[in-house]
């Protein structure tokens, strides 16, 4: 059975798209492992679904490259509002998406018949969960965890998943693939977590690298830029509005008097092919 993909990348943040009412995936998690695969597969931080829904547009799955579901992803969102526009399936420039952390709204920015880019309302950020972290309130503010005799201060911020911001000189400085684990796996954080580090430039941008839960190193993380944002401004670092800086590109986040997240970035189709089932 061969399926018709898309690959597409947010700000370096690329995954495999496939439209689900065309072509049905009945294990998406082992087949997001599979196909994530350099060398071996397409290559990607993972697989997104996009399908129908009765209460949005449309629906999208996340499921990362080892196989885990994720609730939300700010990149891959603008890319599935990209997708859907180019491939005619609406011709409305805003749409809804329904995902596991709730319905989100794009404002598709079109040039020449195609999306370049997409704002998306991400809404509110949940400073306080218990389950993603096991602190007294369930919520840190510049608060400290240990990870190999090392202490880092950070601040937890929820954008459907969860992430801890860490505020350091020189973000290139930091070994993220040695302590990149060992944080998210971290017992502070009972579902694992996204772990950012992030620098405050002269020019008031924002520098952030990140290790994303499920999938390691990634070019970006658009959840994890809204999550920097919102820590920045907690920790009094930057305003209420940022261009957080990441290893892909630049996303522009604001944080709007309502509390609602407001993310916008690029969306980039790669290139279509078919792969065998």
């Amino acid at each position: 059975m061969k399926i018709h993909f898309t690959k597409m990348h947010g700000a370096g943040n690329d995954y495999i798209y496939v439209y689900t009412p065309d072509n049905p995936i009945e294990s998406p998690a082992q087949t997001s492992v599979e196909w994530s695969k350099f060398h071996f597969g397409i290559g990607s931080d993972g697989l997104i679904l996009i399908g129908k829904s009765d209460k949005a547009d449309f629906s999208m799955r996340i499921f990362n490259n080892d196989g885990s579901e994720a609730m939300m992803c700010g990149n891959g969102i603008r890319c599935v509002g990209k997708f859907v526009y180019d491939h005619h399936l609406t011709d409305k420039e805003t749409v809804t998406i329904d995902t596991l952390s709730g319905i989100k709204i794009l404002e598709l920015h079109v040039k020449d018949g195609k999306v370049e880019s997409a704002t998306v309302d991400m809404g509110e950020p949940i400073l306080e969960n218990k389950k993603q972290l096991a602190t007294q309130t369930g919520g840190m503010i510049a608060g400290e965890v240990e990870a190999d005799g090392v202490k880092y201060t950070g601040t937890y911020v929820c954008m459907g998943n969860p992430h801890f911001v860490i505020f350091v000189p020189d973000v290139m400085q930091i070994p993220l693939t040695e302590i990149g684990p060992k944080l998210e796996h971290h017992p502070l954080f009972p579902e694992r977590c996204n772990i950012e580090f992030a620098q405050i430039c002269t020019d008031g941008s924002i520098r952030m690298r990140v290790w994303e839960r499920g999938s390691g190193i990634t070019m970006a993380c658009g959840t994890g830029a809204c999550a920097t944002a919102v820590a920045a401004a907690l920790n009094r670092k930057a305003g209420r509005s940022s261009d957080i800086r990441m290893d892909g590109g630049v996303l522009h986040i604001d944080w709007k008097d309502n509390n609602h997240i407001f993310m916008t970035g690029p969306a980039t189709t790669v290139f279509e092919g078919e792969i065998e089932l």
